[in-house]
């Protein structure tokens, strides 16, 4: 930073000859003792956040509680953009949320890169979107990511190749399935889903050729039998493309819920987690099993509104906390500054 030092040390002669007269020598060093306050202040402000006790008791987000003997983690989705809108903001209160919840991992619901995915494991996106930014202790966990329809805009195998560059980043591979086996008896399964080759709107956008080279047959036969198989407690799916929303794309969401829809209801899923709308939503129609959750506001937000299915949505930045356990399930959803917005708790019992 330049003139730092010299703040503190004689300052520099304002007229060549060291002498000057005092009005004049007063205005000239205006700019220089200026200069002096705003280095210290970005001095200030880029010293590296001591993450202790004290800062965690100082920064804590209300009513959020742990799943006692269960499985927390958050769910964050359309996110990747440099640090750009409110994504520091977002992965500040997420590693408060882990801290508090004791959280076992992050889940993404795709466009983990704007505006057109990663070139390769080395594109630097990595850094400036990822490993920079979420980079408090907390969020040095396992991130199960799935792909949206940005990521296909680059290279999408890149990201599942990630996965032997990164300790954290798991993408083993376009879509997967783990199960979870919970302290107090209960199982939960999460099926994680590449759903731009199944979204019959893409068939004709060449920007988006790449995901029509995929075989979708295949993936929803996986899809079916994975949920057929299960004992687990729980079931939980979750995709890029939401089935329902109350945002941008209301109305517009049917091609995919035409596909996935039947699967989802027939085999009694629990949840559906979704992104692609840049907000905070649940949304439940009538006479359905499925609860809907819409988690993309990781970084920049749109528009949303009351639709007959809704039972919130917020125009926000933030992510959502779900915490299972035997009896309970419980989303959350979790603004850029903290504020919890909204919380939903099912029991396995009324399912």
């Amino acid at each position: 930073m330049p003139y730092f030092h010299n703040c503190f040390n004689k300052p520099p002669d304002v007229n060549g000859f060291g002498v000057a007269p005092l009005l004049l020598k007063k205005l000239k060093l205006m700019p220089y003792f200026l200069l002096c306050l705003l280095s210290l202040a970005a001095t200030a402000q880029s010293s590296p956040q001591v993450y202790d006790d004290a800062y965690y008791q100082q920064h804590q987000i209300a009513n959020v509680d742990e799943a006692q003997d269960g499985l927390n983690f958050l769910v964050l989705g359309d996110w990747g953009r440099n640090g750009h809108y409110q994504q520091r903001h977002v992965a500040m209160w997420m590693d408060i949320a882990m801290e508090q919840l004791g959280g076992d991992f992050i889940v993404t619901t795709g466009d983990n890169f704007y505006s057109n995915g990663v070139a390769s494991v080395s594109d630097p996106y990595w850094q400036s979107s990822f490993e920079q930014i979420y980079q408090g202790p907390h969020l040095f966990e396992d991130w199960y990511a799935t792909l949206g329809n940005h990521d296909y805009r680059g290279n999408w195998q890149a990201q599942i190749d990630y996965t032997q560059v990164s300790r954290r980043w798991q993408m083993p591979a376009q879509y997967y399935a783990k199960t979870f086996e919970l302290d107090d008896g209960a199982s939960v399964l999460l099926v994680f889903l590449d759903t731009n080759p199944l979204n019959p709107d893409y068939k004709h956008e060449a920007k988006y050729a790449a995901t029509q080279q995929q075989d979708a047959a295949k993936q929803l036969t996986w899809l079916k039998d994975k949920l057929a198989s299960t004992r687990a407690t729980w079931k939980i799916v979750i995709g890029h493309h939401p089935l329902y929303s109350s945002g941008k794309r209301y109305g517009k969401t049917g091609g995919i819920r035409d596909v996935l829809e039947p699967i989802l209801e027939g085999h009694q899923v629990d949840a559906y987690f979704a992104g692609h709308e840049h907000d905070l939503q649940h949304n439940q129609p009538a006479g359905t099993h499925v609860a809907h959750f819409v988690s993309g506001g990781g970084s920049e937000v749109r528009p949303v509104a009351q639709r007959e299915f809704t039972k919130f949505a917020a125009s926000k930045a933030g992510f959502a906390s779900v915490g299972i356990n035997k009896e309970q399930l419980t989303v959350s959803f979790i603004d850029a500054g903290g504020q919890m917005l909204y919380q939903y708790q099912m029991n396995k019992d009324n399912k």
